[in-house]
């Protein structure tokens, strides 16, 4: 390894630690009453060093969100490969996210909080937040994009963003769900995603295609999702 590249992997390695010591302690004290100098200190390195990789507390949790969609990303990866059908790969990547959130349930209700005011960098909705929304929306094109299904052409330009919308509601649901394992909420998923998948199913038909039309042009004009132009990815 030459010697940038063991610089690289020695920073990498850093921000690592910092990252994964801060949510540790936001698990254990608290996002608000974690400071970082706190951070600083349980991951052994200076102050200066841990605000180099991380500006503030806010690009941490922004670090964490990078991170997750990583995560949700490859946990999804086999349904997404296998599948075909468009309730299975949508209901896939739902499961997966409810996967690779589950062990930060406890403490992610204190994120949340923040991340509900709309002028907060914590917003999903946020430019802070941009990198990570659209690694989300991407994995939600991927399924709509790589099914068999056969839809109306202007309601697969907004469909994929709409999937992120959807995957953010079923987000607020599972913070206040206090069932064993977030076993209603993964109910959740089996009793939504297939009635979504008919409706989306139906608008290749003349009779619904109007009304699911304007449905999209709604969703457009009034800002809740855009034409995102996401095609199907090209096969590996």
């Amino acid at each position: 390894m030459t010697t940038t590249g063991a610089v690289e992997s020695k920073g990498a390695a850093t921000r690592a630690l910092i990252l994964e010591t801060a949510m540790r302690l936001f698990q254990e004290r608290g996002y608000g009453k974690t400071t970082m100098r706190a951070i600083a200190e349980a991951a052994g390195v200076s102050v200066g060093n841990a605000y180099y990789y991380f500006s503030s507390k806010e690009q941490l949790i922004q670090g964490f969100y990078d991170r997750l969609q990583q995560e949700h990303a490859e946990a999804a990866r086999q349904v997404l490969a296998n599948e075909t059908d468009l309730a299975r790969r949508l209901g896939g990547v739902l499961h997966a996210w409810l996967d690779v959130a589950e062990p930060y349930h406890q403490f992610a209700a204190q994120f949340f909080i923040n991340a509900a005011d709309p002028a907060s960098p914590l917003s999903p909705f946020s430019e802070d937040s941009e990198a990570s929304r659209e690694a989300s929306i991407r994995i939600h094109a991927d399924a709509v994009h790589g099914a068999a299904t056969k839809m109306d052409p202007q309601l697969l330009e907004v469909l994929p963003e709409l999937a992120w919308l959807g995957n953010m509601g079923l987000c607020l649901f599972w913070v206040h769900d206090r069932s064993e394992g977030r076993t209603q909420s993964h109910k959740l998923v089996d009793r939504c995603v297939p009635v979504a998948a008919r409706l989306i199913k139906m608008s290749r038909y003349p009779i619904a295609k109007t009304l699911i039309r304007e449905v999209a042009d709604v969703a457009v004009e009034f800002g809740i999702t855009r034409r995102t132009g996401y095609t199907k990815p090209r096969s590996s």
